[in-house]
């Protein structure tokens, strides 16, 4: 009896420790990381995975079948069908949780290839319409936008998916140089889906920026010392590059200062700068605003391109060069007063009322008559003979009244010297009135003695005939 007591006691804790060690096992780390692994090498997900990359390789043929839209010989119905099929594409890379094999990143890659890259119409805008907001009147839709359009969503999706580590054997420097070229599509819609992929892959593809980078800076330089015609991308090139100044780290780096001077600077003097000047404004600011030492850089650079008969561009720099103005280093207020001024003369001269107009407008800003004032010796006597010429000789009476209202305004700021200016004008007038008078004078007797001459040879010619 005491055997089977003791035997019965001892069996409960048998089965107890037991049941502590399975649950000890089953809550173990190991077992949790293999039932993981087994889950992951589980047959339902393979088969998952294989049936996804086997609708893609089924897919890929109709995908990168290229339809033209112009030849009569498509069938409408075909063109329907890849349009479904690259729908369907773009819903499996949306849904798929899972990374993508080599070979169907390679398919992929190789269709965005046949579809996106491919020769451009030649450009049927001029640059004299090309204005900053007329970019949808001058546009010229492409045919193949309703397949493009999809194109792009899938690529866009793939570069947000992957890894780009992965896709850098596919994406590489050539597929970059391709995607460039299409920046010359007139088409804004597709512009717009360049722009945003060109600067998803230059956010997540870090290996990839400097070349990026020179890359953009080359299709720059073509346009402003090469190229004739006008390019469609520049803005959204430029609009790139702003976002990539906003990000510069100061100090800025040698590299970023030679990009202001030997590229964004140029880029003011090509005759369809007014399509993309809203964009370059910018991009010249930020450079400004990260170190105002290049202010005097910038305005000795934009005075260097000035237009001379381009009365359009001439009011969009005088606006760059206020906004500059306001963000330039005081230190530099001094060196660049007297040839900003005297430029800002010339425009209150012109015979065009708009130039006149926006040149005097610029004295109604505080920060531009602070800079002036750091050097108003030099300054105010060039901006005096101006507007008296303004008050005597312009023919608009709009730009007469607001040439008297910066008369009465730098009067009050420097009486004395304004006294002093005007009287100088006035001996300098003189003098010049009198040099005018003395050389009248000296061709009048130039003419009575030419006059005296010829009446004489006549005379004796007539007294040769007579005798």
């Amino acid at each position: 009896m005491g055997l089977r007591r003791d035997s019965l006691k001892a069996c409960p804790r048998e089965k107890k420790s037991m049941t502590l060690q399975k649950l000890f096992d089953l809550d173990s780390p190991r077992n949790g990381a293999s039932k993981l692994a087994r889950s992951r090498n589980g047959s339902p997900r393979k088969e998952c995975q294989d049936s996804e990359n086997e609708e893609i390789f089924s897919l890929i043929p109709h995908c990168s079948v290229i339809y033209t839209f112009n030849n009569p010989q498509e069938s409408p119905s075909q063109q329907d069908l890849k349009r479904l099929k690259l729908i369907q594409l773009l819903s499996i890379i949306k849904c798929s949780k899972t990374a993508f094999s080599r070979e169907v990143l390679s398919s992929i890659c190789s269709m965005f290839s046949a579809n996106l890259f491919r020769p451009l119409p030649p450009s049927k805008t001029s640059l004299i319409c090309i204005l900053p907001d007329d970019d949808e009147l001058v546009a010229t839709p492409s045919a193949a936008w309703s397949h493009l359009q999809i194109v792009f969503d899938i690529l866009h999706r793939l570069l947000m998916k992957t890894d780009p580590k992965e896709l850098r054997e596919y994406i590489d420097h050539s597929f970059l140089v391709n995607l460039l070229s299409l920046f010359q599509s007139e088409d804004p819609k597709e512009r717009e889906s360049l722009k945003n992929v060109y600067h998803q892959i230059y956010s997540k593809f870090t290996f990839y920026r400097s070349f990026m980078r020179k890359a953009m800076n080359d299709v720059f330089l073509h346009y402003i010392f090469e190229a004739d015609q006008h390019h469609c991308g520049i803005g959204d090139l430029l609009e790139i590059w702003g976002s990539i100044i906003n990000g510069f780290t100061v100090p800025l780096k040698q590299e970023h200062k030679l990009f202001l001077t030997r590229v964004l600077i140029p880029l003011h003097k090509p005759k369809g700068m007014q399509a993309y000047h809203r964009q370059l404004a910018y991009c010249v600011s930020q450079f400004v605003h990260k170190d105002a030492a290049l202010g005097g850089t910038v305005v000795r650079g934009i005075l260097r391109y000035w237009p001379v008969t381009n009365c359009q561009k001439e009011v969009l720099l005088i606006g760059e060069l206020e906004d500059v103005v306001e963000n330039i280093d005081p230190e530099h207020y001094r060196t660049i007063a007297l040839p900003l001024c005297t430029q800002i003369t010339k425009c209150l001269n012109s015979w065009n009322s708009q130039v006149a107009e926006r040149g005097l407008y610029v004295w109604n800003n505080e920060q531009f008559v602070n800079m002036a004032s750091q050097a108003m010796e030099d300054v105010l006597p060039v901006v005096v003979r101006g507007m008296e010429k303004n008050l005597k000789y312009h023919w608009s009476n709009s730009v007469k009244q607001l040439t008297q209202n910066v008369k009465e305004m730098l009067q009050g700021l420097e009486p004395s010297l304004y006294i002093r200016c005007l009287s100088r004008l006035e001996l300098e007038e003189s003098a010049a009135q009198h040099r005018e008078m003395t050389r009248k004078e000296m061709w009048e007797r130039v003419e009575m003695a030419a006059a005296t001459r010829n009446q004489c040879v006549h005379q004796l010619r007539c007294i040769c005939v007579s005798s």
